[in-house]
């Protein structure tokens, strides 16, 4: 492992294009889809909760697909470094690709957990809108609450802590790689753990500002990099916190001089 990591230029060069490729695509598919307007039966959560279109089952299949897109293009360029080095540390491995493809099936599978987690919640919501109606008369205090909630969380230890994890991809390997398929998929789903201990409330304002927003998916997917990414990422958690508490406050203000676009559902 430690002369594998010695070397940068090991990692194969076809496995970064497939992974790069496969984060253009998902964005190529999203402003696809944002485009003909596809978004509005397959990537919104009302639609899923609506089954405004497709059959049940269909309309959940087609929401997760459109998770996993989602997941691709805003969460992969965020786990890039760890990427790498678990390429660079497993290429020597029996079925060496079959054991990354392991490890990422680990990582999208706990993104996926959530995002049917966040889908059972969101049902909640609407069930508790339709029994109240001063709520069902005030939609904005919901986004809003979420909104405050993502901006809160900035603040915590349990974000800190995560953000460390997947700040350093390096001392992660040292500490739980191992080789085999079981060993890669139990990484792949520590490390998505981390990822989304770090992510998750982010991830969460897309119910809030609508999941077929290409603008915040973009900006969302921009701050996740830089938090854990580059050295700018222990600066930037304070003042994105505060901003998003301040929005969430304005939008439950419900102040009319506020454009739509930054009132969230």
């Amino acid at each position: 492992m430690q002369s594998a990591l010695s070397d940068s230029s090991s990692v194969r060069r076809p496995d970064l294009v497939l992974i790069w490729g496969s984060v253009v695509a998902a964005w190529a598919v999203t402003l696809l889809l944002v485009a003909s307007g596809g978004s509005d039966y397959i990537v919104n959560h009302d639609a899923v909760l609506d089954q405004r279109r497709f059959p049940w089952v269909l309309t959940i299949g087609l929401f997760i697909a459109s998770w996993q897109l989602m997941t691709a293009a805003m969460m992969l360029p965020s786990s890039m470094p760890m990427m790498r080095i678990f390429l660079r540390v497993s290429q020597n491995q029996d079925r060496s690709r079959l054991v990354f493809g392991v490890f990422m099936l680990g990582y999208f599978v706990i993104w996926t957990g959530f995002a049917v987690v966040a889908l059972v919640n969101d049902a909640g919501v609407h069930w508790l809108v339709d029994v109240l109606p001063a709520l069902a008369n005030r939609p904005w205090l919901i986004g809003g609450s979420v909104l405050v909630l993502a901006g809160a969380f900035q603040f915590t230890p349990l974000k800190e802590r995560c953000l460390d994890e997947c700040r350093d991809p390096l001392s992660f390997m040292w500490r739980f790689y191992a080789h085999g398929p079981m060993a890669a998929w139990k990484l792949g789903i520590r490390h998505g753990l981390f990822c989304l201990g770090c992510c998750w409330a982010l991830m969460l304002t897309m119910f809030a500002v609508g999941m077929g927003s290409v603008v915040w998916m973009t900006a969302l997917a921009g701050i996740m990099v830089i938090e854990k990414v580059t050295r700018y990422g222990n600066r930037l958690a304070t003042p994105i916190g505060v901003i998003l508490i301040a929005w969430g406050v304005v939008v439950m203000l419900n102040l009319e001089w506020l454009p739509a676009f930054f009132r969230g559902v």
